[in-house]
């Protein structure tokens, strides 16, 4: 859901919606569905409810999607790491300090977080915009009050620049 509300308003296939997130085109069907069953979407419009979204976005995703984290690895920056959060929080130089996907061509160490799918690293690459937001939702996941508060403002603000 978040890769189609932070598309351009236009005409999406499930082929292609699955090739540009390295999915099945089944597996973008099977989410659609389950994000309209829960209102999440609007099969008619053929694009996400942006306020029940978000609200799950800043909300629910963390509860959904707990985080796991692992060892210092290689990997995508993520978390307060990310393109859009990076800047404003203090890292020091201990892969400790950040968080990242794994990933064997990451540009950086740090601590494993699982990402919300197997995917989304090699995706990171490819969307920017994506993946801007996708780091945001991870500050939501493991952030503290302070880090998930600006997390969320941001998040709300990525969406609203691609609202239609």
């Amino acid at each position: 859901m978040l890769k189609l509300a932070l598309a351009a308003p236009q005409t999406w296939t499930y082929d292609r919606v699955a090739h540009e997130l390295g999915l099945s085109p089944s597996m973008v069907h099977s989410a659609v569905r389950r994000a309209t069953q829960a209102r999440l979407f609007d099969g008619q419009l053929r694009r996400p409810r942006r306020k029940a979204l978000e609200e799950f976005l800043v909300h629910g995703v963390k509860y959904a999607y707990p985080a796991d984290l692992g060892p210092v690895t290689r990997g995508v920056p993520t978390a307060l790491a990310s393109p859009l959060l990076r800047d404003r929080f203090a890292h020091g130089d201990d892969a400790a300090d950040i968080h990242v996907w794994p990933h064997p061509q990451g540009a950086a160490r740090g601590v494993a977080l699982s990402p919300l799918h197997r995917s989304v690293p090699s995706v990171a690459g490819r969307d920017e915009t994506l993946y801007a937001a996708l780091g945001l939702l991870d500050a939501i996941r493991i952030g503290r009050a302070r880090e998930r508060d600006l997390a969320a403002t941001l998040l709300r603000e990525v969406l609203d620049r691609a609202a239609p």
